[in-house]
């Protein structure tokens, strides 16, 4: 890990955080692009365009030029959805760290600094479902200093901030095309507790599930 210094969110860190996490969410568009191409119905939706164009307008051209543009839609679509979700997490908390992190119990929010600028973020609090846990959330690292422990170490204080309070352990939920992060919690000795696909109308279409993991942090060290 090099020389990464992990400290407290101050004011001065809002846009550096937001740009962070926004770049960070953007990311996963292409996998999870190529997670709707695989899906049967897109499959299927494809094949019935382009035979149905083959069998009505005996042409080759018009049945790919429909299927570039069907493709096209189904990029735009999974980049739209992101967007959504990007504007809907700054609503929910990211334009308002401080009161919805540091002005409550046993909430955080930290950033990973580097020769004095931020890298990375992270954060917690107890979780809305299970609020006996508390939740990781906003778990991010910038591409170019990724692979340098950075997020382990970020882990690694969520951990103990959890353990400090008394809680038995740490959830968090991360998305089925993130793999990268799968790999890193399972690495950090998170368990994979369950799986589910998201309740909005195109996740179930397109069978877009979350995955829960579990850290127990009672009885353990990082």
């Amino acid at each position: 890990m090099a020389g990464v210094k992990i400290r407290r969110y101050e004011d001065d860190d809002d846009e550096v955080v937001k740009d962070i996490f926004t770049m960070g969410m953007s990311e996963h568009v292409p996998a999870s692009f190529m997670h709707l191409l695989k899906q049967p119905i897109m499959q299927m939706l494809c094949v019935c365009v382009f035979c149905s164009l083959m069998a009505t307008s005996k042409s080759f051209l018009l049945p790919v030029l429909a299927i570039t543009l069907l493709l096209a839609g189904g990029r735009q679509l999974v980049s739209y959805l992101f967007n959504c979700y990007i504007d809907e997490s700054m609503e929910r908390d990211l334009n308002k760290i401080r009161e919805t992190y540091l002005s409550t119990p046993n909430s955080c929010f930290w950033v990973g600094e580097i020769d004095g600028r931020v890298v990375a973020t992270v954060a917690c609090l107890p979780a809305e479902k299970q609020p006996e846990y508390l939740e990781l959330k906003r778990m991010s690292v910038r591409r170019s200093h990724r692979g340098q422990g950075i997020a382990k170490a970020l882990c690694d204080t969520v951990a103990e901030f959890a353990r400090s309070r008394g809680y038995p352990g740490v959830i968090l939920y991360t998305s089925v095309v993130q793999t990268d992060a799968q790999h890193l919690y399972e690495r950090v000795g998170y368990q994979k507790m369950r799986q589910f696909v998201l309740p909005e109308f195109f996740a179930k279409i397109f069978n877009f599930s979350l995955i829960e993991y579990r850290l127990d942090v009672q009885g353990s060290s990082q």
